[in-house]
């Protein structure tokens, strides 16, 4: 990640060796602006103590192990908006960053019919290795960059791609706007990106935001009062560098917009 901004270096842990990258990358951007953009499946690199989870190379590549196209938009989203930025370095199957501790999707056994050797048999003091040395040292970047930043503008966007079959399922939207109990933002999205009638913007689709199945609006967004939204973007619209930076600028020009509001 290039910028003349500070980079952020977490602490190491047990289960991160010498050799491993850290948990997460950061950058501070602009500090005049209110955006705090959170990637929590930008990686798919695994701990070398867990051996690949049992799973191959190929396997490792696709969506089942981390949101393709993911990284890409966000460095460049930050850019455009001179936004905060942190990017989860790990695959989500070694833990989820976006799932609640101690839930079934936290540390998965089973993703879209691949089975997880790896995790099949994880104690709770395997579990809370994971935790120790990749959950909680990126959530207390993000923390630490919110509570910084107290009495200031925030704005708070997760940022997610999703693969555009599931389950033999065909979807047909370009982006999903999702939020829970405080819409305001995504519904000044959602408006915007529908002036573009050739855009299928999924509202809560292809996911919905709960208590049990996210982390990052629930704790950033709602608990803290902030207006937030989390977006999703079909995979093979951002698979290269071309459609990575395209949608980056689309979202850009409709969270300024939308955030407009929230700024006066």
């Amino acid at each position: 990640m290039t910028s003349d901004a500070a980079t952020l270096s977490p602490a190491s842990s047990v289960l991160l060796g010498d050799d491993d990258p850290p948990p997460f990358r950061a950058t501070r951007g602009n500090e005049s602006s209110p955006f705090v953009i959170t990637c929590d499946h930008a990686g798919r690199r695994l701990p070398r103590g867990l051996e690949m989870l049992g799973l191959s190379a190929a396997q490792l590549e696709t969506h089942v192990a981390w949101d393709i196209g993911a990284a890409g938009v966000g460095v460049r989203l930050a850019a455009e908006l001179g936004a905060f930025l942190v990017l989860q370095t790990y695959s989500r199957l070694v833990i989820d960053c976006n799932r609640p501790l101690g839930t079934p999707d936290s540390i998965v056994k089973e993703s879209e019919r691949v089975v997880i050797p790896g995790n099949r048999d994880v104690s709770p003091s395997e579990a809370e290795a994971r935790a120790r040395a990749i959950f909680h040292p990126y959530h207390d970047c993000i923390r630490g960059e919110l509570d910084r930043r107290r009495g200031r503008p925030t704005i708070f966007v997760a940022l997610h791609t999703f693969t555009p079959v599931f389950m033999g399922v065909a979807r047909p939207w370009h982006v999903g706007i999702l939020y829970q109990r405080d819409a305001r933002l995504a519904r000044a999205l959602l408006e915007l990106l529908r002036e573009d009638a050739a855009l299928v913007v999924g509202d809560n689709e292809p996911y919905r935001v709960s208590d049990q199945t996210d982390y990052g609006v629930v704790h950033y967004g709602e608990r803290r009062g902030l207006p937030h939204v989390e977006l999703e973007i079909r995979q093979d619209l951002v698979a290269d560098d071309a459609g990575q930076a395209h949608w980056a600028e689309r979202m850009a020009r409709a969270l300024r917009r939308a955030s407009a509001m929230f700024l006066e």
